[in-house]
């Protein structure tokens, strides 16, 4: 680095701190998008993490930040209205959920910071340029969900050995986990049966109807913030219909389901509060990696296995970090 940048990268650095020295001093109130593809009441729990942890950097709701939340409730088509709504308001930060969320908020600025929690496939799905610098104004916290998927397919395998159909929930198009389940399907030798779902109470009922339909063994769904708004319901009706299932969020094992594997969400939005205080003061997305998930768990549910009249191994058992009895 020769004296000339030396002295001009010194020089914007000074001037982004006194900015936002002079920002606090006249008690600006930064303005947050926060944009997700599911309902307030399913993101409730992560939203809550994700404010406890601001709170603990000195970011008080009300006092120097206030949120925009704008929920698509199931609907993707409403997605990019909303993004577009957001950059309106001219936000200081946008929070997505999920791949589609980001990719919706990607389309509509260019210019204002987005912080990701939880896509599958950032590189791949074209939200960032690589991992370690992704350039452009996106960064965030990917969830491994993709490579996560195929390692629940496998467990689903173990939990059901004579398991032939395996029905798949999902919401939209989800290609990038697609993908990555195809493959490890063929590889299992198993069969499965995309089931396209309406996240409403008669398109769920009808979706479990059709898994039944074509004689599935077991179901998992895609991973979307879509779907986990509506976790409550699909557990319920998995127990109804008698099917095995494994979830890629714990919190469906606390509504009642049978299994969870996958990373700790709440843990991802108190990691992605740590960037949102950064990127409000000065930092650029570009200059922040995007970090994947580090913390996993395996849980199984005994009580829904019994209300579900499946014996799960007992090799399987051994392999869960945590047995609800």
């Amino acid at each position: 680095m020769n004296r000339r940048t030396a002295i001009r990268q010194l020089a914007t650095l000074i001037l982004s701190t006194a900015s936002l020295a002079e920002a606090q001093q006249a008690g600006k109130i930064f303005r947050i998008g926060f944009l997700d593809g599911g309902t307030a009441a399913g993101t409730a729990n992560l939203v809550k993490a994700f404010l406890q942890e601001l709170s603990k950097l000195g970011w008080i709701d009300g006092k120097n930040f206030t949120i925009e939340y704008r929920f698509s409730e199931g609907k993707p088509e409403r997605r990019p209205q909303l993004a577009a709504d957001l950059v309106r308001l001219k936000v200081d930060l946008i929070v997505t959920t999920g791949t589609a969320a980001a990719l919706d908020a990607k389309k509509a600025t260019g210019t204002i910071p987005i912080l990701m929690v939880n896509p599958g496939d950032p590189v791949g799905d074209g939200l960032v340029a690589s991992l370690a610098r992704p350039g452009g104004n996106v960064t965030g916290f990917s969830s491994l969900s993709n490579e996560l998927n195929t390692k629940r397919l496998e467990i689903l395998k173990d939990a059901v050995p004579q398991l032939a159909r395996v029905g798949l929930l999902r919401a939209s198009a989800a290609s990038s986990q697609m993908k990555y389940l195809t493959p490890a399907a063929a590889y299992l030798k198993l069969k499965l049966e995309e089931i396209d779902t309406q996240l409403d109470a008669k398109g769920l009922e009808r979706a479990f109807q059709t898994a039944k339909q074509k004689q599935v063994g077991a179901i998992m769904t895609v991973t979307t913030g879509s779907i986990f708004a509506e976790r409550k319901r699909i557990v319920e009706l998995a127990n109804k219909y008698r099917l095995p299932a494994i979830y890629f969020s714990k919190e469906f094992v606390d509504e009642g389901g049978l299994m969870f594997y996958g990373a700790d969400y709440e843990d991802l939005y108190r990691k992605a509060a740590h960037y949102v205080d950064r990127i409000l003061k000065g930092k650029m997305p570009a200059d922040l990696p995007v970090q994947q998930a580090t913390k996993f768990e395996f849980i199984i549910n005994l009580k829904a296995a019994k209300q579900i009249g499946i014996t799960l191994p007992y090799e399987l058992l051994a392999r869960a970090n945590k047995v609800i009895k």
